[in-house]
């Protein structure tokens, strides 16, 4: 009876000692495949998930978060770089050469006109220059005979009065000539011109035209408004309790409302000096920075202008997940690759893919302002400058690398 006893007890004793070896093993083994597929505070996203997330990668950006001023407002051109073209004498469309929205430059032909009156000016001014040639002639043969004490006084006065008139006439001629973009040298020669072109004054874009081909226009008829754009600035109205804040040189960020994605830039250069008691506000003109060629005058834009100078890192809010009352932002980590990548060299397409995987490492931060979808970050850690940082979708990544690490659990 010993003896059985003795078996027994060693026959559970070799039992339990193959069925904890064998607990760890298994727990071995499951701990080496929790590894193979994901690293702690790591997500790995392949080529297709990150275009699906439409990923964008940068870095910090330095901005003013400090003592900022809300304020909105409308883009203009100033009163040099509009112009409203008219017809200096009257006259009936004859060609329209613009489109609505076509650029122009300065002495670009916008219209031509014809009419009788135009012949008339010049058959005038060729009159005028044929007779001044006689009358100076007869002036200055006077003028000797008076010198010299043969001619009377009288006739000299009397041919130095008709130079004098006649000049004139052909000066004013002249010009009227000149306005109506005809050349008095060509009319002197005698071609005479029936039409005259109406032409732009400024470079820049044809915002109105108001005729049609046949229409009679005069001189107060509005037939183009040209817009000279690549002058554009931004006007903003500065609420009274913010105007003693308001500085030439100051910076202001805005955007435009068909546009709010894009952000700009503009430099207070002037601030007005007439304050509007409707609305208790003040004008603000800044000049844009950078390309305006895709800017109206008239857009609304809305923005916030920095009263001092202080930058600090910021990222968007799209960078910055929570969990917790810790804050962590996503960086490339170009150094941590898959683990279980080795296992697919004897499959080309999959190591093709494999080689396009990136590792997304998650690294905490503490935020600080928050102002219009940017928030400061204040790093725990140093990284390095040419550091990559994801710049959007950061929530997407938490929550797929949260359920990664559940599956590996389970």
């Amino acid at each position: 009876m010993k003896t059985k006893i003795i078996i027994l007890s060693t026959l559970i004793a070799t039992i339990s000692l193959i069925s904890c070896n064998s607990g760890e093993s298994e727990k071995s083994e499951h701990g080496e495949e929790h590894e193979e597929h994901g690293q702690e505070g790591v997500v790995f996203l392949n080529e297709k998930q990150q275009e699906a997330l439409d990923l964008k990668l940068g870095s910090f950006e330095m901005r003013n978060l400090t003592t900022v001023v809300k304020t909105n407002g409308q883009l203009a051109v100033s009163p040099s770089d509009i112009a409203d073209i008219t017809a200096v004498v009257g006259g009936n469309v004859k060609y329209i050469k613009v489109f609505d929205g076509d650029k122009v430059r300065k002495g670009q032909t916008l219209a031509v006109l014809e009419h009788p009156d135009y012949i008339t000016l010049q058959e005038d001014f060729a009159e005028k220059a044929n007779n001044l040639i006689f009358l100076e002639q007869e002036y200055k043969r006077q003028k000797e005979l008076f010198d010299n004490n043969v001619g009377a006084g009288k006739d000299f006065q009397k041919a130095k009065a008709e130079y004098n008139t006649a000049k004139a006439k052909y000066e004013g001629l002249k010009l009227r000539l000149r306005l109506l973009n005809i050349s008095s040298e060509k009319v002197l020669e005698g071609k005479i011109s029936g039409t005259v072109n109406i032409t732009t004054p400024i470079n820049g874009y044809v915002n109105e035209i108001n005729i049609k081909k046949g229409t009679y226009v005069d001189s107060k008829t509005k037939l183009f408004e040209i817009t000279n754009n690549n002058k554009i600035h931004a006007d903003f109205l500065i609420y009274e309790k913010d105007v003693h804040l308001v500085k030439k040189g100051q910076t202001v960020h805005f955007t435009v409302s068909n546009k709010p994605e894009e952000e700009f830039t503009a430099e207070v250069f002037a601030i007005g000096k007439e304050f509007d008691p409707n609305i208790r506000a003040v004008n603000i003109h800044t000049k844009i920075n950078g390309d305006v060629s895709k800017l109206i005058p008239g857009m609304y834009i809305s923005g916030h202008l920095h009263t001092d100078k202080r930058l600090t890192k910021t990222l968007p809010n799209d960078a910055i997940v929570s969990e917790g009352t810790k804050s962590y932002i996503f960086i490339l980590d170009e150094t941590t690759k898959p683990e279980h990548g080795e296992h697919v060299e004897e499959n080309e397409e999959e190591h093709a893919e494999e080689e396009h995987i990136k590792a997304f490492k998650m690294t905490e931060v503490i935020t600080g302002q928050n102002d219009d979808g940017y928030t400061e970050i204040k790093l725990i850690e140093d990284l390095p400058e040419n550091i990559k940082i994801v710049l959007n979708a950061a929530y997407y990544l938490l929550a797929d690398m949260k359920k990664e690490e559940n599956e590996h659990e389970d």
